[in-house]
């Protein structure tokens, strides 16, 4: 995979080569002006008093069975009744809503996300069963915008909460062709991602991998952090040969992927204040394994960075980064 020159700098394996921009969090993450963020400002600047009351909140907000609203995260979750597409909202902000979303992804995933939501959604175009939140003053201060829907969760914030990437723990996932998917997950849009962590399980020696792989898989939504004092499953990025290592890096390189460039950056600076890959330990688990040669179901985890990859009966992947584990989750599956 070509890595452009400009993250390559914040893809040290290990600690020790961390660059000196990471010590002062002065490295690219995203910002007020960005362009995701820009469109965040514009939305809120074209709603009206009446459309404000319904989908902006207090930063602070807390909801009575969900928590802190803008920290939840679920699997399939509605977190404002309006869906994106339909009258609530005028075309020109539908447009906006849909310039936030092309701005917190890849480029290159554009069409990869469409195919996801339009077969998660059973056929819909994109927009038709998605709704957002606004939390806070996008003009003036503290924000976070949140769009979910099946297999979605994404926010955007302008880096209003330093301490975490991506704005805040994110799903995302892909039922390709049926809820209960064919061994190999065709169609699947993410489940390269698991070819890649299997690509490292094969390089293992066999006395390794009876220590990597784990009988029972966790709740999917337990992703809250260990912290480096944590007791871990599966075997240790630290005891992996280079080799392994550099496949595990370019493993880690597919699942930032699909996101855009600043949180890909803040993601990986994130790890590498907590000591980086080699801080982390990578578990295959046995339980509703699905495709014969490979492990549906892995997690590749560290002292405040979880990245979750259930794949059985269909993908569900939880992320939650940040750079310290005093971070507290808010996850319901």
């Amino acid at each position: 995979m070509s890595i452009p020159s400009d993250r390559r700098q914040f893809l040290s394996i290990g600690a020790a080569a961390i660059p000196a921009i990471l010590a002062s969090r002065t490295f690219a993450a995203p910002t007020p002006k960005s362009s995701a963020e820009t469109a965040v400002k514009g939305l809120f600047e074209s709603l009206t008093d009446e459309q404000r009351k319904i989908i902006c909140f207090d930063w602070n907000h807390k909801d009575k069975s969900r928590g802190l609203l803008r920290t939840h995260i679920s699997n399939n979750w509605q977190i404002t009744k309006p869906t994106i597409l339909g009258d609530f909202y005028t075309k020109k902000q539908q447009d906006l809503i849909h310039e936030i979303f092309k701005g917190m992804i890849n480029p290159q995933w554009y069409p990869k996300f469409l195919k996801q939501l339009k077969e998660d959604t059973g056929g819909k175009p994109w927009g038709s069963e998605q709704s957002i939140a606004i939390f806070g003053t996008p003009v003036s201060g503290k924000f976070e915008f949140v769009m979910t829907g099946r297999h979605m969760t994404l926010r955007a914030d302008g880096n209003t909460e330093d301490h975490v990437a991506f704005g805040g723990p994110i799903f995302y996932g892909h039922a390709s062709q049926s809820f209960n998917e064919k061994p190999g997950h065709p169609g699947n849009v993410f489940w390269n991602q698991a070819v890649l962590a299997n690509k490292v399980f094969e390089m293992i020696d066999p006395k390794d991998q009876k220590r990597a792989l784990v009988e029972v898989r966790p709740d999917e939504s337990a992703v809250s952090f260990r912290g480096p004092k944590g007791i871990y499953t599966g075997i240790s990025v630290r005891e992996l040969a280079s080799d392994q290592q550099k496949v595990l890096q370019e493993t880690l390189n597919g699942l930032i992927d699909p996101f855009r460039k600043e949180d890909q950056t803040e993601a990986l600076a994130c790890l590498n204040h907590q000591g980086g890959l080699k801080s982390c330990h990578l578990s295959y688990y046995k339980e509703g394994n699905l495709t014969e040669g490979l492990w549906d179901n892995w997690r590749l985890e560290g002292p405040s960075f979880v990245w979750y990859f259930r794949g059985t009966p269909h993908v569900h992947v939880w992320v939650n980064v940040a750079d310290s584990p005093e971070v507290q989750l808010n996850a319901q599956g």
